[in-house]
């Protein structure tokens, strides 16, 4: 049910520590150990549930971006607040790219982004691994799906790629980030967004910082360690810009978990405290990466 790595899943050094011990608020309650490599800088979650059993611990009704029902105000400031950066998202996108061409979503969830996507006028596809949210996401979207590696293979390359708080859950760090890499086009652009465990509520909230969130984060980036696994695949970072919404959100949730009262004045204070002091080093609670190959 669990593995447990003795190299590092980016750089395979076998450098690391036993970093800290965070718990799983959201679903088993159970904690886990994050390591800290000391060659590229990664933290991963180590053990972990192997690929075949980490599907039940999105079962839980608080993994929201796998939800249609909105069941309290956190969700629907969630949806409120997803239906905007929905639009941001597509606007950083459109102002990059000299015409719509072919975009892939990978990591698609409920498809929401594939649809604003193909509204839009590209031509729009998604991959999302868990079978339940696919069937959702045709119900609700009437979205493209590509299957598998195997049906992305006999894909045509994309114009655009994006990641969208997806590559922390991959099991298959590297291996899935050269297969998409390869399925982009020369002068295609790579959009990863991350958490960012070097921003001021992370450091503030410590183990109970919301975007831990373990064991379904397998990884905890920063700059340094997004920028290794960037060169080692020979692309290049162009730009690295804020995610500011995500500190408010990832407040209120932290709040919730360490049981505050009054979360949501807590939460709109901390996330505003973040992002002030991440005006003067980028450290945004999320950061979006966009990436070109060399």
């Amino acid at each position: 049910m669990y593995e447990r790595l003795t190299k590092c899943p980016l750089c395979k050094s076998e450098l690391f520590i036993n970093h800290m011990v965070v718990k799983d608020h959201a679903y088993s309650k159970e904690s886990f150990i994050i390591c800290a490599c000391k060659n590229c800088d990664l933290w991963f979650t180590n053990p972990r549930p192997n690929e075949k059993n980490i599907g039940k611990y999105y079962a839980g009704n608080n993994y929201i971006s796998h939800q249609s029902k909105i069941k309290d105000l956190t969700d629907f400031l969630y949806n409120a607040v997803r239906r905007y950066t929905l639009k941001q998202k597509l606007k950083e996108i459109n102002s990059r790219s000299i015409q719509k061409g072919k975009i892939l979503d990978f990591g698609c969830g409920m498809g929401h982004f594939v649809k604003t996507c193909q509204d839009n006028g590209w031509e729009a596809y998604g991959m999302e691994p868990n079978e339940a949210v696919v069937k959702l996401a045709q119900e609700d979207n009437k979205i493209n799906l590509i299957k598998d590696f195997t049906a992305l293979e006999k894909e045509k390359k994309f114009d655009v790629i994006t990641l969208f708080h997806v590559l922390e859950h991959i099991h298959h760090l590297n291996k899935t980030v050269k297969i998409l890499l390869g399925k982009l086009k020369k002068r295609g652009l790579l959009y990863i967004a991350v958490p960012n465990r070097t921003s001021q509520d992370a450091a503030f909230f410590k183990e109970n910082w919301a975007a831990l969130d373990v064991p379904r984060h397998l990884y905890h980036f920063n700059e340094a360690s997004m920028k290794y696994l960037v060169e080692k695949n020979e692309c290049r970072i162009t730009e690295i810009l804020p995610m500011p919404f995500d500190s408010y959100y990832v407040s209120l949730l932290s709040h919730q978990y360490t049981g505050s009262k009054n979360k949501y004045l807590k939460a709109i204070k901390a996330g505003y405290l973040s992002n002030k002091a991440a005006q003067k080093n980028n450290n945004y609670s999320s950061l979006l990466f966009i990436i070109k190959k060399k």
